[in-house]
């Protein structure tokens, strides 16, 4: 696991290219200075690895899948994380992560807020859900009945161990997004629970306190408020309510900082508390709480209205519409809603839809895995089986997402038909409502109401969509044709490439009669193990690079130019390109020998967002030596404040032997610069 870990810090760029680093329950989630640098191919070829997603101002994430606690561990624990860096601590600073945001700042950092206040909290939510699973395992088999009036102790026992994680979820949820808008997490904590206290709760006791009154609502419930002074307090409980930590923490967040600018820091540990508290806990009492409630109920009353009027359209939305937000990280709200409804009137009906997409997720990841069985296809074969593991028994669907579908976009289709059809009937059945949140997988059926109609709903999905993906494959005929040329390439012991799950490239078309290897280089390009400058100029030592990742060889051994007056970038090789940003500042290629070459012209160049490059090639042309990759107007770059050096460096070193790079000097586009060396049997 080590060595996944030093190659996943290697291929993101090391320590001093990161300035945020996390996961969730699948993924490394980084925020990088500078993500232009990764070569995807490589980061997919790492062992453990089920695919690498780029994102939008310079977020980079990695699927590992259910043993991403550990490699998370294992990164942390590396000694160049430990002695590089600030950067892989949770202390990152607001600029870094507005630069990470994008265009979209405010919505993005909206999502985010709510993705990292829920985001830790998915391990003891699975736990907690597996704890209901075996209830209701139990109750159907009629050993306990665990709605009875009068209950066995361990039956009372066993409520306390899944009801602790749901009832306190909101402490959880204030503790998380105290963190991630950078306050004291207790003091976030703090305000919450003093909400579930006994002694809050027991403000409703009309016995007790003469200020209490209570009515019974239209709907049967009975809602309570007491006076303090001259003020009405709204009384619930907010056990399981999750908006009110939502809302409160960002109140929380301008009070507690705009007293830290104020008062004296060698007071601040006790007056900012003690002030945030006094502001803070009376204000969510008498405000938030209640207008978290009322936000909630009326939203989850919105789609109960949906579902109550239109059950078979509601059915067949909510599973259509998951594929799309869960990958975008827009599911968050959708869970916050179910949550809510639970905490509120005691049961869900939005997960039983829900599980019609995640059933039909797996079905599709099913027949993924079926196909690469029949086409004995390892590398998919590892990466399906995995995934499948992960959502049937964790109803986990990013493995699956991730690993497989967003890079074959024709699954897209495929399962969607399977959404249609188990929604579909989930919907004609009148619904699957559950009582706690819970994820969808084989282990959670039984908690689902009418457990039939869920059961039957879900296995429409699945095997809908498994068949789908096994009858029109989810390769496109490219696709396909470059996956058996790979075989005959590997069989003719033509490609020394890293073996890699198939990703979704543009190939070149191959004749229909038979798929031969493309593109066809020469047997002289093939044994060809070096590479020429990718510029004129004056070759330096990449140690002599200003930036620590080039210059530290954390993204592989080479050289860098320092580029002549109107010099144009050149492939060094005979090769195929797998890299080309819009921007023209970076190029990858794969030789025809297998080496991996990785160009990056100048430093940061990302930022001029495309201004002074001028691209001659796109990802997935096949280029010659010499061949002109962008044309650049370095004055542009100077002029911008950017170093023009160029480094050039093999980022699939352990695939050979020695990497040796000439000695600095002048240099022309045909002299050889790095020389590399077979890998010794």
């Amino acid at each position: 696991m080590s060595n996944t870990a030093q190659e996943i810090l290697d291929a993101v760029g090391g320590p001093g290219n990161i300035t945020h680093f996390t996961h969730c329950a699948t993924r490394l989630r980084f925020e990088l200075n500078d993500a232009s640098i990764i070569d995807k191919d490589r980061v997919e070829a790492i062992d453990g690895v089920l695919g690498a997603v780029p994102q939008s101002g310079d977020r980079y994430q990695i699927v590992i899948g259910g043993a991403v606690q550990s490699v998370f561990n294992e990164i942390n624990n590396l000694p160049s994380m430990k002695s590089g860096a600030a950067a892989s601590n949770d202390d990152v600073k607001a600029a870094a992560r507005a630069k990470a945001r994008g265009k979209n700042a405010i919505v993005d950092a909206f999502f985010e807020y709510l993705s990292d206040s829920f985001r830790p909290l998915l391990p003891v939510l699975l736990g907690a859900s597996l704890i209901l699973a075996f209830l209701a395992v139990l109750d159907s088999l009629g050993v306990v009945d665990t709605r009875a009036d009068v209950i066995p102790a361990w039956l009372g026992y066993v409520n306390s161990m899944w009801r602790a994680v749901f009832y306190f979820l909101p402490a959880m949820v204030a503790y998380n997004a105290s963190k991630k808008l950078d306050i004291d997490p207790w003091v976030g904590t703090a305000v919450i629970l003093s909400l579930l206290t006994p002694n809050f709760l027991g403000l409703s006791n009309t016995s007790s306190f003469t200020e209490t009154t209570c009515t019974t609502t239209a709907l049967g419930s009975e809602q309570c408020v007491t006076q303090i002074g001259n003020l009405p307090l709204q009384l619930a409980d907010y056990g399981g309510q999750v908006f009110v930590p939502l809302l409160m923490v960002p109140i929380l967040a301008v009070v507690y900082k705009g007293l830290k600018k104020i008062i004296p820091s060698n007071v601040q540990m006790v007056f900012v508390p003690f002030i945030s508290f006094m502001v803070i806990m009376p204000l969510t009492a008498f405000l938030i709480g209640p207008l978290s409630i009322w936000i909630g109920n009326g939203l989850g009353g919105g789609l109960a209205w949906l579902n109550g009027h239109a059950p078979i359209v509601f059915a067949i939305i909510i599973p259509i519409i998951y594929p799309f937000l869960v990958p975008l990280g827009l599911h968050w709200p959708l869970n916050a809603l179910q949550l809510a409804n639970i905490a509120s009137t005691g049961s869900d009906f939005i997960q039983g839809p829900m599980g019609a997409w995640n059933f039909a997720c797996f079905g599709a990841t099913a027949g993924v895995l079926f196909l690469s069985i029949r086409d004995r296809d390892t590398d998919m074969r590892q990466t399906a089986s995995g995934a499948l593991a992960a959502g049937l028994f964790g109803g986990i669907s990013e493995p699956s997402l991730y690993g497989i579908h967003l890079r074959f976009k024709r699954i897209y289709p495929l399962m969607l038909t399977g959404c249609v059809v188990g929604g579909l009937v989930i919907g004609i059945g009148g619904g699957a409502t559950t009582n706690t949140f819970v994820f969808t997988s084989l282990l959670t059926i039984p908690v689902f109401t009418p457990m039939a109609v869920y059961g039957l709903g879900v296995a429409a999905a699945f095997f809908t969509a498994f068949l789908m993906v096994v009858f029109f494959d989810y390769r496109t005929k490219e696709q396909k044709a470059e996956a058996r040329a790979k075989k005959e390439a590997a069989k003719a012991g033509v490609s020394a490439a890293p073996a890699a799950a198939p990703a979704p490239v543009v190939a070149p078309a191959a004749p229909a009669a038979e798929a031969a290897p493309a593109p066809a280089f020469s047997d002289e390009a093939v044994a060809d193990l070096t590479l020429t400058a990718p510029m004129a100029g004056e070759l330096v030592a990449l140690s002599d690079v200003a930036d620590e990742a080039f210059a530290a060889g954390a993204l592989g051994p080479g050289i860098a130019v320092s580029p002549a007056a109107g010099a144009v970038v050149v492939a060094p090789c005979d090769g195929k390109v797998s890299v080309a940003f819009p921007t023209g500042h970076a190029y990858g290629i794969k030789s025809a020998s297998g080496v991996q070459v990785l160009i990056h012209i100048g430093m940061d160049t990302v930022k001029l967002e495309g201004k002074g490059f001028t691209p001659r090639v796109a990802k997935g042309d096949v280029v010659k030596r010499g061949d002109v990759l962008a044309e650049v107007d370095w004055d542009v770059i100077r002029e911008a404040g950017y170093d023009t050096i160029t480094p050039m460096v093999v980022t699939n070193k352990k695939k050979f032997g020695d990497i040796t790079p000439a000695a600095p000097g002048p240099v022309g586009i045909t002299d050889t610069v790095v020389t590399v060396s077979p890998k010794e049997a």
